[in-house]
């Protein structure tokens, strides 16, 4: 049988514009609930840990590898230094970088993040909020 997510009515938000504000998921990091948004995007970044990224990627069913954590760790370290998300050309043009062409491309960063590519799930690991425009 297929399990739902629980989703949360946020009272805070009744007076947001969003018509998907109210509504919030949790996730149990380490007996702490965390909030996040129907997609899984954390509502409060500060809230973000290495095993808040396990327990989503658990969840999404990805087995993080050392390559999803150097993709993690570019995504965290790209928005603290310019407060944007990164777009998927720069992750590109750094690992080509670290890697190589081989898995420095579009290909291979789509294929180790499937529900999404790097720029929703990546993001969604990472604790970064969703991508301005991004529905």
């Amino acid at each position: 049988m297929l399990q739902t997510p629980k989703v949360h009515y946020r009272p805070e938000a009744v007076d947001s514009t969003s018509p998907y504000a109210i509504y919030t998921r949790k996730l149990l990091v380490n007996g702490v609930e965390i909030l996040t948004d129907p997609e899984g995007y954390i509502l409060d970044m500060d809230a973000w840990s290495e095993d808040f990224a396990r327990a989503l990627a658990e969840q999404e069913k990805l087995v993080l590898t050392d390559d999803h954590w150097q993709v993690i760790q570019f995504i965290r370290e790209y928005y603290e230094g310019h407060r944007v998300q990164a777009q998927v050309r720069d992750m590109i043009r750094h690992f080509r970088e670290v890697w190589g062409p081989e898995k420095g491309n579009n290909r291979y960063l789509h294929d180790i993040f499937p529900m999404g590519g790097p720029q929703k799930q990546g993001n969604r690991l990472a604790g970064v909020r969703k991508t301005k425009g991004e529905h």
